[in-house]
């Protein structure tokens, strides 16, 4: 038998190394970054075409290279800051291991251009897959500048696994963002298309924080920043009403490194303990300074993970600090009742064509034969998906003690006007049945109920929109306004009206008419942050939608609700296709039987 085993040619070893480095046009954005802040820049410039797929180029005005350096610089482990072994764990810089350029130039068409200050001319060279076409002497500033083209255009299926355009450039503004965040000396300026999408000067760390973060303000922040002698902290953590149900504004730094660290993060929630849900999680920016030879950076082919040699007592330093700052500029929260009309009413049906003089998401007067319309195929839907639930009010059957009774809705003549419901801790419904307690969760009833209410108004487009006295102008962040634009159809077919408006910016001329809040800049943005969240699930752009914005609509835990009102919601919910869970596939009712309760006593 003939061996089996052979080497890899070095083309196809080079493009396998840099499926581990090269995942996505971002990847290419984090090491073209790294190698300008390492070139001693104080501007860099990210131009980028088609989310990264047709060019990403970074201009930089630091030391440039000489000749040799220039050509060298695409050789794979070829480096300038490690000779041995040891020099590994003593590494202040940002690309070190000769791996990235190698790997970009073996799936792209690259071109460079760098000089040095002593240098007259500079160096021009191309790269196609690994493979150079051309390198002479040019005329350039000093610098470099990369430019990077047609990535993966040899590995067509690499290219196909791309995402779509508004979801590489979200992870592409969120490489820059990094690299801006960590280097707040350095001005950074970023094109798409041709267009200045953001612009951060040199400045200091809080009016970086501020300029990323452009819906905050400095009242929002409170400054970290202590000295020990395992590890110095500075940063920035958010106040505990900025907190968010998703994990979109939490960077850690060591070095001016960005890295994740799940431990950590867990030190940082733990000190928030008390003064925010455990769904929630806190803004920060905090930057980590700590000796080289206490960490390992080389542990992960993208270098966002980080070993720290003593990782407990950074772990206690790091809570202690944030909690510390916590006490210095909080107070404790005064306890008030909720406002109901931060919540969406519990007028469960549509309005009627009286109360509120609808709109189209074009601004067109809705007819009132459509508006009835709707309201009839709203009520009709319930109708047919009616259930018999109130039967569960009936004596139980001895023979079916073990069978979990079955939720049926009577015909309107048949139903009870003796039910009692209460609540319990404001969170809970309960009413008493033959064979015990019926429960429900008024949240995720809610929720479950204004999920499939707006499904089939997406699928009617009929919502009503009420129109603002005066329009409200919401700023998001890099990188939303392409999430926003992308669900624009769905938001208005319920009953919002959003426009563009300049860079980032929206203006709202038009809300749903059974919608009551008054901050429609926190309304939209988790709407978007929980849409992004959702995205990753295989689900259709409708559903998403909907979940998403029932998940924010509904009546919250703590919200008093009238004995009319749990009457109401609790009609609704078993009028549904799906009474028992919500969108979520939370569990929406549960029962405490007679035998339950004996089994306590």
């Amino acid at each position: 038998m003939s061996d089996i085993i052979k080497l890899l040619p070095d083309h196809v070893a080079s493009q396998i190394a840099a499926g581990e480095v090269i995942q996505r046009p971002s990847s290419v954005v984090k090491e073209l970054l790294d190698n300008a802040i390492d070139a001693a820049s104080t501007e860099i410039i990210l131009y980028v075409k088609d989310a990264g797929k047709g060019l990403i180029q970074v201009i930089d005005n630091g030391i440039g290279m000489s000749a040799m350096d220039a050509r060298m610089c695409w050789e794979r482990h070829a480096t300038s800051k490690i000779r041995m072994t040891e020099d590994i764990f003593s590494i202040n810089t940002m690309g070190f291991r000769g791996e990235a350029l190698a790997s970009i130039a073996s799936v792209a068409q690259v071109e460079m251009k760098s000089r040095r200050d002593e240098d007259e001319l500079g160096t021009h060279i191309l790269i196609e897959g690994s493979e150079v076409k051309k390198q002479e002497p040019t005329a350039t500033p000093i610098g470099t500048s990369i430019s990077v083209k047609n990535l993966f255009y040899n590995i067509p299926a690499r290219r196909n696994f791309l995402k779509s355009n508004p979801v590489e450039w979200k992870h592409l503004v969120e490489e820059f963002n990094r690299a801006a965040l960590s280097n707040p000396e350095i001005r950074f300026s970023l094109y798409h298309n041709e267009e200045l999408e953001l612009d951060y000067v040199g400045e200091t760390l809080m009016d970086r924080v501020l300029s990323v973060f452009s819906d905050k303000k400095e009242g929002d922040l409170i400054e970290l920043d202590e000295q020990t002698s395992i590890i110095n902290v500075k940063g920035f953590i958010g106040k505990p009403e900025l907190a968010k149900r998703l994990r979109g504004e939490q960077y850690f730094f060591v070095n001016k490194r960005f890295f994740k660290d799940n431990y950590l993060n867990h030190a940082v929630n733990n000190a928030f303990e008390g003064t925010i849900s455990k769904e929630q999680f806190p803004l920060y920016v905090i930057q980590i300074s700590i000796d080289p030879s206490q960490i390992d950076i080389n542990v992960h082919p993208t270098k966002t993970e980080v070993k720290f040699e003593d990782d407990r007592n950074v772990y206690q330093i790091l809570r202690a600090v944030v909690r510390k700052a916590l006490g210095t500029h909080i107070q404790a929260p005064q306890n008030t009742d909720f406002d109901d009309n931060r919540f969406i009413n519990l007028q469960l049906n549509p309005p009627s064509i009286d109360e509120v003089k609808p709109y189209s998401n074009s601004g067109a007067t809705v007819g009132k034969n459509d508006w009835g319309s709707f309201k009839d195929l709203y009520q009709q839907q319930r109708k047919e998906s009616a259930q018999n639930w109130q039967t569960l009010f009936q004596a139980p059957n001895p023979q079916l003690q073990s069978v979990q009774p079955e939720l049926v809705l009577p015909k309107n003549d048949e139903i009870q006007d003796t039910r009692v419901f209460f609540q319990l801790n404001n969170q809970y419904i309960v009413t008493p049945i033959k064979s015990g307690l019926m429960l429900v969760n008024q949240q995720a009833a809610h929720e479950r109920i204004l999920f499939e209410k707006y499904l089939l108004a997406l699928d009617q487009n009929h919502i009503a929109s009420q129109q603002l006295l005066f329009p409200k102008v919401i700023n998001l962040l890099p990188g939303d306004e392409v999430i926003m634009e992308e669900i624009l159809p769905e938001m208005g077919a319920l009953g919002f009206t959003i426009n563009a408006f300049g860079k980032n910016a929206f203006v709202i001329n038009g809300l749903p008419a059974e919608l009551h809040l008054e901050n429609e800049q926190e309304l939209l943005s988790e709407i978007l942050e929980t849409y992004k969240s959702n995205k990753q699930n295989e689900m259709n752009k409708h559903k998403n939608v909907a979940k998403t914005l029932a998940k924010k609509a509904a009546i919250k835990a703590g919200l008093r609700l009238k004995p009319e009102e749990m009457n109401r919601l609790v009609d609704e919910l078993f009028a549904c296709s799906d009474p028992q869970f919500s969108p979520d596939g939370k569990p929406c009712v549960s029962k405490l039987t007679l035998q339950d309760i004996s089994k306590m006593f």
